[in-house]
């Protein structure tokens, strides 16, 4: 066990690692040099490094962003956190082990399931995998499965979710990227649907359709078109709006001996520079993980396609990612306000939620219904990805997580379908 347990925790737990092994896996089955092999994993590993450098730079500038937004608005309530769900989990239940395992055991019934179905899909964001196996370990051993079939129900479940959720997401995906080479691997597809329906429902449709990248600016503000300057001038001005509702002693707080206003401004800087660097490692990874991905496609699983992380998919419609983070967080700033009225808890917006889940529910919501749907959707979106982690607050509080809940919508909807489905039927014999 020592040694699964190692690769299980150092190697598969790393996605970058994970996904440059299965690239290397794919040039050997195609025959390539020793070169060949060598440059192709070695490419995808830089490439996949960077967009993790880039999403590693954004989170920093949004973390800032959460506490001065928090401060400024007077906000008080649950901050959704899986990792604080693992951290206790691993540490206080000792459920440690299980959550490695299960998180092997999703990886395997994966490619069990698209090696002998119709859905060819191969989830490679392993941090989701991860979250997935941490929510179904939980609710998997409050609802009273111990041991092997803990394991196994909860690497059965997470494996279902790891194919059906690129499938159910792919006719939208080939919309978007304009072909099947790619799928999404995020576990907050639920949420997308979501925003494409709604945005279906409320968006334009046929010839009154105008998407968000086409908008006609003035020649004097042509220079909007460029995405890094577009960026730049909406985060700028909201970031120096929320630092001076936060006020200069608490911002001073977090700026250290910088001006408060003048390091708003960097931290907004900042965010830009990460989405830079995010889709300068997109470019990258997809160069060498598609061509790479061919040879175990001909091989362990025919027509296989490798479904990525929701960053991949933001060079294919940049303006639409920063509408969907901007309309994400109104909804959940809404939704914050309305929900207790209904005697649930107040969830507080995450910052990194709403750009990264809220940014790709964007692409989907301008995809299916243009500016309007993707305007509506992302507000409609926001409240939704609010909702299910309110619903979840009282079921973590009866299992003796105080406080707490996780906002990935679908591993928030696997938790769910234990605590509503799987554990009322072990109750009952």
């Amino acid at each position: 066990m020592g040694v699964v347990n190692f690769i299980i925790e150092n190697i598969l737990t790393q996605a970058s690692i994970t996904i440059s092994l299965i690239a290397m896996l794919g040039l050997i089955l195609q025959k390539k040099s020793i070169g060949q092999v060598l440059s192709g994993s070695l490419k995808t590993l830089l490439g996949f490094q960077v967009l993790s450098a880039g999403s590693s730079i954004i989170v920093g500038s949004l973390t800032y962003f959460g506490e001065i937004f928090t401060e400024g608005f007077h906000m008080q309530g649950i901050i959704p956190s899986i990792e604080a769900i693992n951290g206790q989990a691993m540490n206080e239940l000792g459920l440690g082990r299980d959550i490695a395992l299960t998180f092997l055991a999703i990886f395997v019934f994966n490619i069990l399931i698209a090696r002998f179905t119709k859905w060819k899909y191969i989830f490679l964001t392993g941090q989701a995998i991860l979250w997935m196996a941490t929510m179904t370990t939980v609710f998997g051993y409050f609802a009273g499965l111990r041991g092997i079939v803990l394991i196994l129900v909860g690497g059965f479940i997470g494996g279902v979710f790891a194919v059906a959720m690129p499938a159910i997401a792919q006719p939208f995906i080939r919309k978007i990227t304009g072909s099947d080479d790619i799928a999404l691997g995020h576990f907050c597809t639920i949420g997308y649907l979501f925003e494409a329906g709604v945005a279906w429902i409320f968006g334009e449709r046929g010839e009154n359709k105008k998407s968000v990248e086409d908008l006609k600016l003035p020649k004097s503000f042509e220079f909007l078109q460029d995405t890094y300057l577009s960026v730049m001038v909406v985060m700028v001005p909201l970031y120096i709006v929320t630092v001076l509702f936060a006020g200069e002693t608490f911002a001073s707080t977090l700026s250290g001996n910088q001006n408060y206003i003048m390091f708003a401004f960097l931290q907004a800087i900042q965010f830009v520079v990460g989405v830079y660097v995010l889709l300068a490692g997109v470019r990258l990874l997809l160069g060498e993980i598609v061509p790479a991905f061919r040879g175990i496609a001909m091989k362990l699983v025919p027509n296989a396609i490798p479904a990525l992380d929701c960053p991949v998919f933001f060079p294919y419609s940049p303006n639409a990612v920063i509408l969907g983070f901007i309309t994400t967080t109104i909804g959940a700033v809404l939704a914050m306000f309305v929900l207790p009225t209904f005697g649930l808890a107040m969830i507080l917006p995450g910052m990194l939620t709403n750009f990264f889940a809220g940014g790709t529910a964007g692409i989907f919501g301008n995809a299916v219904g243009g500016r309007r749907g993707a305007i509506i959707g992302g507000i409609a979106h926001g409240f939704f990805i609010t909702l299910l982690p309110a619903l979840l607050v009282t079921i973590f509080n009866s299992m003796g997580f105080v406080n707490a809940t996780a906002t990935d919508v679908d591993t928030v909807t696997a938790a769910l379908l234990y605590a509503w489905i799987i554990s009322p039927i072990m109750k009952a014999f």
